[in-house]
């Protein structure tokens, strides 16, 4: 195969024809190849072109990578129904990557936000799922958005100084956002409806839990989805124990946001991905 090149790539999905964009590497035969599952919902090539970047580095390194576009977005066809409803979109662009690169290990599942919360609920149905990249994943719960409110923004804002000086000349509703307040912590620390639906946040769990293969699970400092992830994780005996297995490394990019937007942190997040494929599926090709 020749560096640099991208091509779209057409393939099904229960009657509908998905898009996407395969970057292929320099060279074959490869261990294992990439497939980028979007979250948003938004298009295959993310904000601020972040897809785009994460899959060039990632092909540059010798992993052929496909970034695609799940029914009823972006160019492809279908009907959008969350990220709840994507495991066939998943599983229909294995296959394209299958046809196209004949990985000889697997695939590995790249996602951010909602993305790699559908990556987590579907890698334990798939044999070919060899390794998972989670960036930021999307937990949210009425109890942990109140969690993170009252721990973040709360603290933040009796250290701004436009605060007090609302407070000082009368302009600041007190009893309206105290009842707020109370209202976050009351959701804060209520216990879960065990009488209600699993919902996707245990299908993640589970699917966590029966993974075995290497997981990357990446955590932004400036980001409420990631605080959310990780308050779960605290109070959760079953996450706690899952992310804690040898096969599972955290990285926390403390000054980086949800998206890895300014500065260089996209850019450190790349590196990241690339030396993590590397450690556990060897170099991009293989002899």
């Amino acid at each position: 195969m020749s560096e640099g090149i991208e091509e779209p790539l057409l393939f099904p999905c229960e009657g509908s024809t998905l898009v996407g964009i395969l970057h292929r590497a320099a060279a074959g035969p490869f261990e294992v190849a990439v497939l980028v599952v979007v979250g948003g919902p938004q298009y295959r090539v993310g904000s601020h072109r972040q897809f785009v970047s994460s899959a060039r580095s990632m092909a540059a390194a010798g992993y052929p990578v496909l970034r695609f576009d799940y029914r009823g977005m972006g160019d492809s066809e279908g009907e959008f129904k969350g990220f709840e409803h994507i495991s066939s979109d998943i599983r229909s662009a294995i296959d394209a990557l299958y046809r196209t690169c004949h990985p000889r290990r697997g695939i590995v599942l790249f996602g951010l936000c909602d993305a790699a919360s559908a990556a987590l609920a579907y890698c334990g149905s798939d044999a070919r799922v060899v390794g998972l990249v989670l960036i930021n994943p999307w937990v949210r719960s009425a109890r942990s958005e109140a969690e993170v409110v009252v721990k973040r923004y709360y603290t933040s804002r009796l250290r701004q100084v436009d605060f007090w000086r609302k407070l000082v000349g009368g302009d600041f509703d007190f009893f309206r956002s105290l009842g707020a307040l109370i209202g976050n912590l009351k959701r804060a620390v209520q216990r879960p409806n065990h009488t209600e639906p699993s919902g996707y946040i245990d299908s993640m769990r589970a699917g966590l839990a029966q993974f075995t293969g290497p997981v990357m699970v990446v955590q932004s400092g400036r980001d409420l989805t990631a605080d959310e992830f990780r308050a779960l994780c605290r109070r959760d005996r079953a996450w706690k124990d899952a992310l804690s297995r040898p096969s599972v490394e955290i990285v926390d990019m403390a000054d980086a946001d949800h998206t890895f937007s300014g500065g260089p942190h996209l850019e450190q997040l790349n590196q990241r991905c690339g030396r993590w494929l590397a450690k556990q599926f060897g170099s991009g090709s293989c002899p």
